[in-house]
Formats: C-alpha cells, structure tokens, sequence
C-alpha cells in the first residue's frame, strides 16, 4: 500500500495536521513567493493559502501608537504551550525556510528589508476558514471574524482560557466564614504537680511583686473578690491589676501545715519523707492530736461543702485520693465524692459501713457491652482490667460445693481431692482483686452516703500509715477556700527565658514555671489572666498526678437539678464556676497540653 503525500502515522490530532498544513502554507508561499493552493490528499479538496499572521493595531491605541500586543487566537491549536511572556523571537533565514514557523509581527518572514509575496483572503473566506478550524477542534467554540479584526482577543483572557483551573469536588462552594473561636477548655479535675507556660512575650510582670501588690493579692482571696482585668494590656508590668489577680491565683489552703514536709503528693512520696524529722511516729500521744485536729478540719470542709461556701477539696493520704464536690458542679445535682485507687479491703470495709458506692469506669463498660459497640476479643494491654467483669456468670451462680455436682454423677467424688470453701471463695472473687489499685477501681458516692463516708474517714484505722516514712501523719486536706485549721500555702511561681533552636538559627522564648499542689481553680485562674497578659497567645505543659487522672470520670446523675445552684458565695471567680459547672468529658485522660493561638484554645489529653 502506497504511503499518501503529507500523511505521517505521528500526526493523528486534528490540531497537528492543522498546524502542519498552516507550516508548509507559509514554507511555501516565503520559498516560491506563493502558491495559489494547497492539495489535502486526506479531505481531496483545495484550501488556499494561510494568510500569513498579523496582530494588528494594539489595544487602546490606533495603527501606529503603542500598547499591549494582541495574540493568535490560533495558538492553542498550533499547540503552542510556552508562555507569551518568555517566549524567545528568532531571525528567520532563507535556511531553515523549511522548518521555522516563526513569522514576524510585521506579517514578512525573514530579516529585515525581504519581502515576502502573500496573498491576503477576502473576508468571506477567512470567516469559512475559522469556521472550519474551529470544527475540527473538539471543545472549540466557534471564532466570529470582523472586518476590523475582531478575532484577536486579549491576551488575559487567551491566557485563562489555555490554563484551565482544576478544582476538587468540594471546591464547588467557597466560603469565608471562618470557624467560631474556643474560648474555654475542659475542666480538669485531677491534681497537676507542675505547669510550664511558654510564650514570645516575657512573663517578668509575674515574679517579683511589689510588697503592696501582695497584700492586696492576699486580701482579695481571703474575701473572695476578684477585679477586672483589662482585655487588652499594653504593659503587663504597669498592671497592678493583673499583678495583684496573679498573686491572688497562686493562693490556696492546706492542714496539716509542717514547715519542714512536703505533704503533696502523698502516694509514693516514702523517698520524701526518709531522713526527715518525724517526732510522732513513736509518741502515741501526739498522733492522737494531730488526728483529733484534722477530723474538725475535715468536718468543717464538709460542712462548708454542704452549704456550698466551699466549691471542693481533696483528701490526699498514702494509699488514696477523695474529692469531695458540691452539688451543681460537674453536672451532679448533689454531693459527689471519687475515691482512688481502692482496694478489695476498703470497698468491703466501705460496704459494712452500708456506704452505697458504684464503679463508674465498670459500669459503663457494661452498658457499651448491652448496646454491642464493643467487640469480645480481649486486649493484651491490662488484660485483668479488661476482662474483669468478663467472667462467666456461671461460676458465680455454682452451688456452695464449687460446682463438682458432677463428679457425684460419675461416683469418683471420694478419688479426688476438692478444694477447701475458703480457696472457693477467693476463686469467685478473683475479678474484684484484680480491681485493686487501678483506675478501674475509682468509686463513686451520691448524696447522703456523702456525710457517711466523712464518718468511715474519721473512724478508718487504715486511713493513717501504721509504718514507714508515713506512719502516724494524717492525710493532707487541700481546698481552694479557708476552713477550720487549714493553713494558707502559696504556689511557687518563677521565669526563666531560654533559648530554642529554629530554622534561621535561635529563638528567645520565655517561661514560666509554677509547682505545687495545682487545683482545678488554679489551673483556670491562672490562663484567665495569661490570655491579655501574653496577648492571646502561649502553649502549656500540664504534669498530672497520675493517681488522681482517673477523677475526670464522668459521674453525672440521672436526675439534674431543676434550676441552677447558686455557687457565688463559694469565693471563685464566675468563668470558673461556670467551667466546673459542666460535665467531665475528659474520662481517664487528662490535659496533657493547653494550647492558646489568637484567644482560642485547643488542648491534648
């Protein structure tokens, strides 16, 4: 089979044999001065000779002035995918006639002073041309000619229209409105031992107060009244505002108070205590007075409680952690007190006692099991807490011989040897000592059971180490206003700027370190005056006392308050009354990071 003239397997697209048949028109008519056609084996007809481009006048200006320069409306089928304005001109020669398509503006190919002979298409046929052109192309709208050379277009536009913008299915809708702000975090109750508040802005105005400021520090918690804080400061150090309301936040009250001690944390802190002076540990005498003053110490915390003067506090011993809080906090309409760890012993000691108490932690566990959102396989991490209700209901529902009935059925029950009733007993209960000192074992007490459980507290033998760095000394009581022999104790607070290493070299970066027995008021106090202070913007680094983690348990009772509980008189501020006012969504898991970007915060647990 003979290969046509013109025909190459290469030029497929009708956009290149175009452009191929444009390239001879105008090789043709610079080499011969000319032609009157161009035969197309392919269609078998005549198409006359390409008028050679010309852009003609520019935009905004006649024939001879100057402008923007106007474009081929036929660049995108000759394909031409280089941008206009790095395109490179090159001098045209009698050469390389055969291979340049370049054609200056001018409408002459070649230098300068040559002139090329072209035969210039009426109107009529230039208009069937680009109609023609324009059907080959898929996708190509029509092109209307003009006799003032209307075809050209802008060179913007050409431009927009040989770039298409690809866009993802959810750009179809573009909006502006930007996301709301989070203005307050989650109340965290577990006890912090550490915070560590970094920012670009120094935090010298919060160490180093006058004498005056911290009187007046002082006087306002004392009274529980807070002063407003201006939104916006321009000099944190000219605040005495902000000075006093910083020291008024590191405030908080503690029994029992020995100089000497650190009594916080109390659970595994035996290393604290080694070597230190401890008089009462052998004088029998001095135990019973230091426990007869902290039980009107913890009476009066919980008669405080219960008029709701005093918002919560905590009792810290060497084996468990209590938080006691008043009705209308954390979404409970009465009295709530969270015990843990807890051990077997002390939840069958609290139910002789008849202390009703439930496991929160188990409970819900329970309820997701009901619903199936849960999946009976068993994880290898904490497999005891996991599987600790998993048991089957079986071996608790056995008779009192230990369910060997059948060996009476099969007659050898006198061959083998059963196990005594004791080592029975310790079999069925094996699920509630694997219990014992895990999160899992927190327990919750409603309502009345409340003041019982302050009776089993003052009575409890066990309450006080009967050996150890900690024998004899009664658990710590902390609590964010003045009760009954309680000692008022300050937090430690102090700035240190250090250096961080950033891509372009180093960063000064400032930080301020407060230690001590933090409470959830403290926690809240203290980012309240932060955010004008360091202009809405600093990170946070929480250190929890992992025992108390598990008191953000989800504890709300079914039956809610009817109307609001007053807490005004409870000496915190109003915002963080109202953050402790809502229900715990944290679970085991409290704040890890805080996070303050533009007043808005967004936080790790």
């Amino acid at each position: 089979m003979s290969q046509q003239a013109g025909y190459s397997p290469s030029f497929k697209r009708p956009a290149e044999i175009l452009r191929m048949r444009r390239k001879r028109a105008r090789s043709e008519g610079v080499s011969s001065g000319g032609r009157g056609a161009i035969s197309s084996p392919c269609e078998g007809a005549s198409i006359s000779a390409v008028r050679p481009f010309s852009p003609g006048p520019l935009f905004g200006q006649g024939r001879s002035g100057g402008g923007v320069k106007r474009r081929n409306p036929f660049a995108s089928i000759e394909n031409t995918f280089s941008s206009p304005a790095k395109k490179k001109g090159f001098i045209y020669t009698d050469d390389d006639a055969d291979s340049s398509d370049y054609v200056k503006p001018g409408g002459a190919a070649g230098l300068e002073g040559e002139k090329s002979t072209t035969r210039t298409l009426p109107f009529s046929e230039r208009l069937l041309q680009a109609e023609e052109l324009s059907k080959d192309v898929p996708g190509k709208k029509p092109t209307s000619l003009s006799e003032d050379d209307s075809l050209f277009e802008d060179e913007d536009l050409f431009q927009e229209e040989r770039t298409p913008i690809l866009k993802s299915p959810q750009a179809g809708a573009v909006t502006s409105i930007a996301p709301p702000a989070c203005v307050e975090y989650p109340a965290d109750w577990s006890l912090k031992t550490r915070l560590l508040f970094t920012s670009l802005l120094p935090f010298s105005w919060a160490v180093q107060p006058r004498a005056t400021e911290e009187a007046q520090g002082l006087t306002q918690h004392c009274r529980g009244q807070y002063t407003t804080v201006p939104q916006s400061i321009q000099d944190p150090r000219t605040s005495a505002e902000l000075r006093c309301g910083f020291q008024q936040c590191l405030q908080f009250w503690q029994h029992p108070s020995l100089s000497w001690l650190s009594l916080f944390p109390r659970i595994g802190a035996e290393r604290s205590f080694t070597g230190k002076n401890v008089p009462w540990a052998q004088d029998m005498a001095l135990q019973q007075s230091l426990m007869s003053e902290w039980s009107v110490s913890l009476s009066s915390l919980y008669s405080l409680l219960k008029a709701r003067l005093c918002p919560y506090f905590y009792v810290c011993s060497y084996q468990f952690t209590a938080l006691f809080r008043a009705s209308g906090l954390a979404g409970n309409s009465s009295i709530t007190a969270l015990l843990t760890p807890t051990t077997r012993g002390l939840r069958e000691a609290m139910k002789a006692d008849g202390i009703e108490f439930t496991l929160p932690l188990l409970e819900e566990r329970k309820k997701s099991k009901e619903q199936g959102s849960t999946s009976h396989s068993q994880e290898t991490d904490g497999g005891e807490g996991e599987t600790l209700f998993e048991a089957s209901d079986k071996e608790d529902d056995d008779d009192d011989d230990g369910g060997f009935s059948w060996l009476a059925e099969m007659g050898v029950q006198d061959k083998i040897k059963k196990p005594d009733n004791i080592s029975i007993k310790l079999h069925k209960e094996r699920n509630s000592v694997c219990l014992d000192h895990k999160p899992e074992s927190v327990v919750c007490v409603s309502g009345t059971h409340t003041f019982t459980l302050i009776n089993f507290l003052i009575n409890c033998k066990s309450l006080v180490a009967g050996a150890g760095s900690q024998a004899g000394l009664p658990p710590t009581l902390l609590a964010p206003t003045a009760f009954r022999g309680a000692t008022l104790h300050s937090l430690k607070a102090r700035s240190v700027n250090v250096k961080t290493q950033v891509r372009a070299g180093y960063q000064d970066v400032c930080s301020l370190e407060v230690t001590g027995p933090i409470m959830p008021h403290s926690l809240h106090a203290l980012t309240r005056l932060l955010r004008p202070a360091q202009r809405g913007g600093f990170s946070t680094a929480l250190y929890t006392h992992e025992p108390t983690a598990v008191l953000n348990t989800h504890t709300t009772t079914r039956e809610q308050a009817e109307q609001a509980v007053e807490l005004d008189g409870c000496g915190l501020h109003p915002s963080t009354i109202q953050q402790l006012r809502e229900p715990s969504t944290l679970g085991k898991s409290p704040l890890r990071q805080l996070h303050l970007n533009n007043y808005s915060y967004t936080w790790k647990s």
